[in-house]
């Protein structure tokens, strides 16, 4: 609930100063101001609609209102933010009177184009956000784990986090990422979390499931539970996700092809999920373990334990700039490699999206993870 309070609070605030802003910047008259403030009651009037009646409206209404009101609400902060330098470059100038008198003779006319043009930047702007997810990238990241791995000197991982199925990433996006996931060819394909945005019952009238089916890798594909996992009817989607052909890891250690241990850890929302050393205890220390964790949190547990890697999804990179700048307060590594002490670590980006198909700052991507280790001696001699 408190998320839809701030959807509304968000739709008020910044739908309203646009409109008492956009009216000043526009020529007086209902020619100009009648088009422009009713663009502004449709939109509160799909918004306001979807948020009262969305149990009883049907997904092919929802799924269109959702995205124009998304759509707007991602406008409109940037829109907001263009405007607030404006409103600046006019508080400075009350106090210190620095303003040419070409300017204060053209005053309004200025606004008017300034405005146009933000308008159109914006536009320009969720243009590219648009393609950031419907063209994600395939970054490779080599990496090193100094122990020997009996028949094996190299891993290659496909590591595909936070699809977020549902409204907005549906079964063209789902054949899309299999393809590009299958095209790069991994030994081992891990799923790490947030399969599912937010209800089930969009994927499962989807079957997207049978997509997922699709993914092939000689030593399998696993898959862990993510925050949104845990979001709605989360008992519905533990059953879907079972249907996928994954393998899937919730507080479980696996060993692929018995040279490496395989660590899937339950969502830290769960405040009674096991502690790692619980999962560890007993491992072969000489063998490489992998710990697939959703959020990257609390990293001094995993090198404390002397895991190898650790894997990551959620934080999306923030998705949208500048929420970027701020995770970096709440989390020790936001996207990328990391190392901390003997352990390294990635953080996916991730391959989707949370809500509207946007990504400002950042792409969707698909990490593959080429993995060396020490030669045994058999490989030397070879």
């Amino acid at each position: 609930m408190r998320v839809f309070l701030q959807a509304i609070f968000g739709q008020i605030l910044l739908s309203g100063y646009l409109l008492w802003r956009g009216q000043q910047a526009l020529p007086r008259g209902k020619k100009w101001r009648l088009p422009f403030v009713s663009l502004f009651v449709l939109e509160w009037i799909l918004y306001f609609s979807g948020y009262f009646f969305h149990d009883l409206l049907p997904d092919s209404l929802m799924v269109p209102i959702l995205l124009i009101c998304n759509t707007w609400y991602i406008a409109s902060m940037y829109l907001v933010m263009g405007m607030l330098l404006p409103e600046l470059v006019m508080l400075t100038d009350r106090r210190w009177k620095w303003y040419p008198e070409m300017v204060r003779k053209h005053w309004q006319g200025i606004k008017r184009t300034f405005f146009l043009f933000l308008v159109a930047g914006v536009t320009v702007l969720l243009t590219s956000a648009y393609r950031q997810v419907a063209c994600p990238v395939v970054t490779h990241v080599n990496l090193h784990i100094p122990k020997a791995v009996e028949g094996r000197d190299s891993l290659t991982v496909a590591l595909m986090c936070d699809m977020h199925f549902g409204e907005f990433i549906g079964k063209k996006q789902a054949r899309h990422y299999v393809s590009l996931c299958n095209a790069q060819h991994p030994d081992l394909i891990l799923l790490g979390g947030d399969l599912i945005d937010y209800e089930s019952l969009i994927v499962e009238k989807l079957h997207i499931e049978d997509d997922l089916r699709q993914l092939t890798a000689p030593l399998g594909v696993y898959l862990i539970l993510g925050n949104h996992e845990y979001r709605a009817n989360r008992h519905a989607k533990l059953r879907w996700m079972e249907k996928t052909g994954g393998i899937l890891l919730v507080d479980s250690v696996a060993m692929p092809d018995s040279a490496f241990y395989l660590v899937g850890r339950d969502d830290a929302v769960n405040p009674k999920r096991a502690a790692l050393h619980t999962l560890m205890k007993g491992l072969d220390s000489s063998k490489p373990v992998i710990v697939l964790d959703h959020q990257p949190v609390n990293l001094n547990e995993i090198m404390m334990n002397r895991a190898d890697l650790g894997l990551h999804g959620h934080t999306h990179n923030g998705q949208f700039w500048p929420y970027r700048l701020l995770l970096r307060l709440v989390y020790e590594c936001v996207y990328g490699y990391y190392r901390k002490g003997d352990t390294q670590f990635y953080v996916s980006s991730g391959i989707g999206c949370a809500g509207a198909p946007y990504r400002v700052g950042t792409r969707s991507e698909l990490a593959v993870l080429h993995i060396t280790f020490e030669q045994t001696e058999r490989g030397k001699e070879k």
